[in-house]
């Protein structure tokens, strides 16, 4: 399978601790050392009994690019950069985390003392930075982004911070497997209680029948339809295909523009043919696009999908894929739909050319789940929506993921600070908040052929899962969504009156 070879990618260069749990599977990525290991392990002949729930499975780090605010134009490049080096540092953190499991075992403060506390004092080194660069370029920083310079480590059973769905969804699933352990290794490299997919996640608790999903119960608080049944009622639909140019990296040109491997996970790409790191906006304007419209020149983009499956991919040692845990066969949609709805309080209006949009939080496993949107369901069963849980759809279903975007916009701004403060979804009575003004809501719809995972004691075979970064686990409620509005002026007013006329258009 092909990928972005526009601009080429630095060297993979992952820091393996030597001797450590860190062993080739047969999909060519990284078995990660076992993360939900029994209470009782054996080490070097000699049976230690010590609290599964201490076991320390992930690392939760405050999201500081979250709570910056007012950043002056001319620093938001280099605070961003700053923030995707937080992320690498804690894709480091993550990665030790994993491969010093023996070291944990024998010594209970090995996590503190050798992993979250020089985490911090990186991560206030480029809090401090931050601080400097915004300050310098005129702005006012926040005195107390210290405070969120350190990380704590989670344990495998334990609750996601938010609300939960489901039945208590979104745990890590506690501990699973035989009751055994060396390390998280049997004598094949391979880890015994990981389910058989050789990563960490997902686990069974990860997946719910669809079935057993109440209709109409999903409790968002994000991600509401604009659309009604009064106000502008039309639709625009854009056919960009479902990434037939086999256009992949691990970038993120909104949150971490000019920063290689941005986003530690791999992405679909439709629309525009210029999408990685180094874009910029001439770029996108003067790609090629996959959108039968060719004045649609957006970028729509989102984490693939994987089935944990053996399978090599083309990334299977780079960074953002088989090296920092996403592995297996990269799923395409059998069908992606892209339409634009209207608002039920009145008219739209235009969206300004270039505005960046970003829904759902690709860090919500450990952010906690407000910003969590992406809804997940079987065809046939839409009126059932989970957004913790990824569904396990009966012979002949396709598995849905479905993303209404944030359709009010502050009439100023293509980007913000944090990428969402320029952006806010309806309120419950379908209007807009003070400030802000209706545009076309972005809603996608891809649906997947997947053969059903199988769970039994337990534990999950086959299973597929979102990319995701290294600590969020592959957590179904990390997944998210990614526009650049990048139509020409022609078309984004003939969609903006086509959904003001009520009409259905494409």
């Amino acid at each position: 399978m092909g990928r972005n070879t526009r601009k080429r990618r630095t060297p993979l260069a992952t820091k393996i601790v030597a001797g450590a749990a860190a062993l080739a599977v047969g999909g060519g990525g990284l078995v990660w050392a076992n993360f939900y290991a029994s209470a009782h392990e054996d080490h070097g002949g000699h049976n230690r009994t010590r609290s599964a729930g201490a076991q320390v499975a992930t690392i939760d780090c405050p999201d500081v690019g979250q709570k910056i605010r007012d950043v002056p134009d001319r620093a938001r490049g280099e605070v961003d950069g700053e923030l995707a080096s937080m992320d690498s540092q804690i894709t480091d953190a993550y990665q030790r985390l994993a491969t010093t499991r023996r070291a944990q075992a024998g010594d209970a403060r090995f996590v503190e003392n050798s992993i979250l506390g020089p985490l911090k004092e990186r991560r206030k080194a480029l809090i401090d930075r931050i601080q400097l660069e915004i300050n310098r370029a005129g702005g006012k920083a926040d005195d107390n982004l210290d405070e969120l310079a350190g990380c704590q480590g989670r344990p495998a059973d334990q609750q996601q911070n938010g609300d939960g769905q489901n039945g208590g969804g979104g745990q890590d699933g506690g501990q699973n497997g035989d009751g055994q352990g060396n390390d998280g290794q049997n004598g094949d490299g391979q880890n015994q209680d990981d389910n058989g997919n050789g990563v960490a996640g997902p686990v069974a608790d990860d997946f719910i029948d669809i079935n057993d999903v109440q209709p109409n119960s999903r409790n968002s608080r994000n991600g509401l339809a604009a659309d009604g049944d009064g106000g502008s009622t039309g639709t625009f639909s854009t056919d960009c295909g479902v990434n037939e140019n086999n256009l992949f990296n691990s970038d993120n040109l909104i949150a971490a523009p000019g920063v290689d491997n941005g986003a530690h996970h791999t992405h679909d790409y439709v629309g525009n043919q210029d999408n990685d790191a180094f874009s910029s906006d001439e770029d996108l304007a003067n790609a090629d696009t996959s959108c039968q419209n060719q004045g649609d020149k957006s970028t729509y983009y989102w984490p693939v999908l994987r089935l944990q499956d053996g399978t090599q991919e083309f990334d299977a040692n780079d960074q953002g894929g088989g090296a920092e845990g996403n592995i297996g066969k990269i799923l395409k949609p059998a069908q992606a739909e892209l339409k634009f709805v209207g608002s039920q309080q009145g008219d739209v209006v235009a969206m300004p050319k270039f505005l960046r949009v970003i829904t759902g939080d690709a860090k919500s496993f450990t952010n906690g789940d407000a910003n969590a949107n992406t809804s997940w369901s079987c065809s046939g069963f839409e009126d059932r929506q989970v957004t913790d849980k990824y569904p396990l759809c009966p012979e002949g279903s396709q598995v849905l993921r479905t993303t209404n975007f944030q359709s009010c916009w502050d009439g100023q701004n293509i980007d913000s600070a944090n990428h969402r403060d320029h952006m806010a979804f309806v309120q419950e009575d379908g209007s807009c908040p003070e400030g802000f003004q209706a545009v076309p809501q972005l809603q996608v719809r891809l649906a997947y052929d997947i053969p059903t995972p199988t769970v039994e004691n337990g534990q999950v075979r086959n299973p597929y899962a979102v990319d995701s970064f290294p600590e969020q686990l592959h957590k179904p409620i990390t997944d998210h969504n990614d526009f650049i509005n990048v139509m020409d002026e022609n078309l984004m007013n003939e969609v903006v009156d086509c959904i003001n006329r009520g009409e259905d258009c494409q």
